[in-house]
């Protein structure tokens, strides 16, 4: 048999995948090899390709519920407990921590506030309002919903990467900052961004919507992505790895809520 040429370009596909498979172990639950996840560097740039991922899959369990006849609502429900557990609730950990920081008058107890494991009365009540908005747009949607859920969940993971590139981290230590050091710009968000244009030209190549509907579809995700990433650092001055969780999760809600309310 012969051996696979060690050039640089074999490197680099071997590099490349080695840190998306690693952006999977930490982002999701999908259980992989630990031989085939070595590489953390970067893996924050893959994150926007993840929540296209974790979106196909929600939209597959829709189609396989819809299959048995569940109801719409009950459907919707499920797909939202499938969403927080192929993620381990990583980011809706974070959207708590953070609420229950930002509940805090004081700015100065806010971080230690939100380092604290034991969820407050305003991380409850923001993880019950995100779950409740989710639940009620999906069962409202009119647009196809895997295609949906693809778009949503990547242009939330893309204003997570806008937030580690443009926004100081406030920890001294952390997994967030790991990944602000580790980013390359702007190639890393370039790539995530290209992603999910073309998942969002699907709307108009298959027919669901007008091509000036697809314009006014991407403004308003990315604006959205940008935005919310933008609050929390205007709140607190910066970011945490909590607020990165909380980008995620209230932009998927605004993003949905723009969705069912305008599409």
């Amino acid at each position: 048999m012969s051996r696979v040429p060690q050039n640089s370009v074999w490197l680099w596909v071997k590099y490349s995948i080695s840190s998306f498979l690693s952006s999977v172990i930490f982002y999701t639950v999908i259980p992989l090899p630990s031989r085939w996840t070595n590489n953390w560097l970067r893996i924050a740039r893959w994150s926007p390709l993840i929540g296209l991922i974790i979106g196909l899959l929600l939209g597959l369990l829709d189609i396989c519920l819809q299959f048995f006849g569940l109801p719409n609502l009950t459907r919707s429900g499920l797909i939202v407990a499938a969403w927080v557990g192929i993620t381990g609730g990583l980011h809706l950990d974070g959207a708590m921590d953070t609420a229950d920081g930002l509940a805090v008058t004081d700015q100065h107890r806010r971080l230690s506030v939100m380092k604290d494991s034991a969820t407050g009365a305003f991380g409850a009540i923001a993880a019950i309002i995100i779950l409740l908005l989710k639940t009620a747009a999906i069962s409202e949607m009119s647009l196809p919903l895997w295609l949906v859920l693809m778009s949503v969940a990547g242009w939330a993971r893309w204003g997570q990467v806008i937030a580690i590139a443009f926004y100081p981290y406030l920890r001294e230590t952390g997994k967030g900052l790991f990944h602000q050091e580790n980013l390359k710009l702007p190639l890393d968000i370039l790539g995530g961004l290209l992603c999910l244009l073309g998942c969002s030209s699907l709307f108009f190549w298959l027919g669901y919507l007008q091509w000036w509907q697809v314009v006014a579809l991407v403004w308003g995700s990315s604006a959205i992505a940008f935005l919310t990433g933008y609050w929390f650092n205007w709140q607190l001055q910066g970011h945490t790895g909590d607020t990165y969780g909380a980008v995620v999760e209230w932009s998927e809600v605004f993003i949905l809520c723009l969705l069912t309310g305008v599409f």
